[in-house]
């Protein structure tokens, strides 16, 4: 049947920045749909696997600081959550903040912070989960882009670098990785109501405006992710490999 193919039962998933949020949100819909999760993020996840528990999955609390992390220090990382849960089927790479400033006043600061939370950390992950997935023949990574992927945007020169380039880190990783039997894709968000997006929401005629160029005429909620994360996560996306998939309300149509 096909809607068992959409079902993680046995699996296991490493979810990083799950303590709240889109993270949170993707945490609990692998958990629903059958997944052990390991739960990575800066000060702990407590709330987020108490979700995951109350659903009868096993959940993995990791605290790392991704914006200190070396990679050795995000093998351990895999490494354990591997040990811990037995095995590492799916990583989905959430993690990411957001600088805003003028670019012709951006800081070094501005652009590393981001830069290694978003790009880096991403790509030395992935690394490390690919050597254990390789070794056991399967596995799908999950990254997070964003519309900054495909477009520009305004005073976050850094954050559109790390998006777009985590576009095309998916399809160069999934290039070479397919015959590996481990799917790379992406999720690019569109606007959805987070504490990166609080600025915009707050600012009336910013919020205005965004809401204006919205199809579906409202601001995206972790809800609306579920089944993208569930579908790139399941046997259901087995011949899926680079995508970038949007889920925007139609942002990108229009």
């Amino acid at each position: 049947m096909i809607l068992d193919q959409f079902r993680l039962d046995g699996k296991t998933a490493l979810v990083t920045g799950a303590g709240r949020g889109l993270g949170q949100g993707y945490a609990i819909a692998l958990a629903e749909a059958g997944a052990d999760v390991a739960l990575l993020d800066r000060t702990g996840c407590p709330q987020t696997a108490e979700a995951v528990t109350a659903l009868g999955r096993r959940a993995h609390q990791i605290v790392c600081d991704l914006s200190t992390a070396s990679p050795q220090d995000l093998a351990d990382v895999t490494a354990d959550a591997s040990t811990t849960l037995g095995g590492l089927d799916i990583l989905v790479n959430n993690a990411g903040i957001i600088r805003r400033q003028p670019a012709l006043e951006f800081s070094e600061a501005n652009w590393d912070d981001v830069l290694q939370i978003n790009l880096t950390s991403v790509v030395f992950l992935s690394q490390a989960a690919a050597r254990l997935m390789a070794a056991a023949g399967h596995g799908k990574i999950v990254n997070i882009a964003s519309m900054l992927s495909f477009q520009g945007g305004i005073n976050v020169i850094s954050y559109a670098a790390a998006k777009s380039a985590v576009a095309g880190v998916t399809r160069s990783l999934a290039n070479e990785w397919a015959p590996l039997g481990i799917n790379v894709n992406a999720i690019a968000p569109g606007y959805f109501a987070t504490d990166n997006t609080a600025p915009l929401r707050a600012d009336a005629s910013r919020d205005a405006a965004i809401l204006d160029r919205i199809p579906a005429g409202r601001w995206g909620t972790a809800a609306d992710l579920q089944g993208a994360i569930v579908y790139l996560s399941s046997a259901a996306s087995d011949y899926m490999h680079g995508s970038i998939v949007a889920v925007d309300g139609g942002w990108l149509a229009r």
